[in-house]
């Protein structure tokens, strides 16, 4: 379904409660929402894409943005990303380059993503987790022919049978559905939020597969092209279940999606990755990221019962490979224990990750 772009503010309304000088930045870690997204300049020439017509966008935040987000997200500030990080985040905003976000696992990259998607109110966020077998077709889009032929042959049985109602298969686009990173390049006027979880997990292949999409901004439905004479607009299905046309078997975008792609450093990408990323580096939290966190997800009361549970958890990091979420598990679970069963429970919730079991 086509919509129109909403009118585009080139200069951010004033008061923006920002400290002087940074009145520039369109997500700002508050983890309150606004509309300053509206206020994003053009992008660069280099970056700027022409996907016609507009499509209605997306759905809002799901339950996955809750989960990562924290049921009491209104009590804190869930992310709390330093100043640094604000700028190089807003640098992806701006540049409409994908943002390769790396650090220790449960440091909270993949829930970066959902955090400028809440804030900005880009709605759900598309999430594409990557493993050893992904594909690039993964991510762009399926197309079952098996099914469709399995469908062909039952309606051609059926009208041979002289059914009074014979079955009738559906066209091409029922056996199409896109994938996160299609459904992300469909032409929206606000971008929408594409996670690429996990990539150091891909194959060596799919860096370098991934660099012809994210820096054209488009990609072709063969299957689709070769009918386009005869069916120039086919309807399909989305990663979020709605049905969009596509025309003459393309889809390129029109606001370049914020796409975050997390790696826990266990390889090396290659540099023209690299070059096309803006890289963002998310240390291991402090005391008050993780009093922060815990507030966020279970409240005030255990983020207070808890601070012996952090302190010792942050003491452990310093030699030791840990998560935020065995964190969260400890200080849930310990709530309802008492000592010594909660000392226990809590080493028993809280082991290294980096030792061989």
């Amino acid at each position: 379904m086509a919509v129109s772009e909403p009118d585009r503010d080139p200069h951010p309304a004033g008061g923006t409660g920002l400290p002087a000088g940074r009145e520039w930045l369109i997500y700002r870690g508050a983890g309150e929402p606004h509309d300053g997204i509206r206020s994003l300049p053009g992008p660069p020439p280099w970056r700027d894409f022409d996907g016609r017509p507009l499509v209605a966008p997306g759905p809002g935040t799901d339950s996955a943005s809750t989960r990562r987000l924290g049921a009491y997200r209104h009590l804190a500030e869930m992310h709390r990303p330093s100043a640094e990080e604000l700028e190089i985040i807003n640098a992806a905003l701006y540049l409409r380059r994908p943002l390769l976000v790396t650090g220790s696992p449960g440091t909270g990259k993949s829930t970066l993503a959902h955090a400028v998607a809440y804030e900005l109110g880009l709605g759900r966020v598309l999430h594409w987790p990557v493993v050893s077998r992904t594909t690039l077709d993964d991510g762009l889009y399926r197309y079952d022919a098996l099914a469709r032929l399995q469908d062909t042959q039952i309606a051609a049985g059926s009208r041979a049978a002289g059914a009074p109602q014979p079955v009738v298969p559906g066209g091409i686009g029922s056996y199409v559905r896109l994938g996160p990173l299609g459904t992300a390049l469909l032409p929206t006027a606000t971008p929408r939020v594409l996670l690429i979880d996990e990539l150091d997990k891909s194959d060596i292949d799919l860096p370098n597969d991934l660099l012809n999409v994210l820096e054209e901004g488009e990609f072709a439905i063969p299957e689709l092209e070769r009918i386009a004479e005869r069916e120039p607009e086919v309807e399909v299905l989305t990663d979020d279940g709605a049905k969009v046309t596509v025309r003459d078997g393309r889809i390129r975008c029109h606001a370049f999606p914020f796409v975050v792609l997390t790696s826990n450093g266990e390889r090396d990408f290659p540099a023209p990755l690299l070059r096309r990323c803006i890289h963002l580096e998310i240390s291991r939290p402090d005391h008050e990221r993780l009093a922060t966190v815990v507030r966020a997800h279970l409240g005030d009361e255990l983020a207070r019962v808890g601070e012996d549970l952090i302190t010792r958890f942050l003491e452990r990091s310093r030699t030791e490979q840990l998560a935020t979420d065995q964190l969260l598990n400890a200080i849930y679970l310990t709530h309802h224990a008492e000592l010594p069963t909660r000392d226990r429970l809590a080493d028993m919730l809280i082991q290294r990750l980096d030792r061989p079991r």
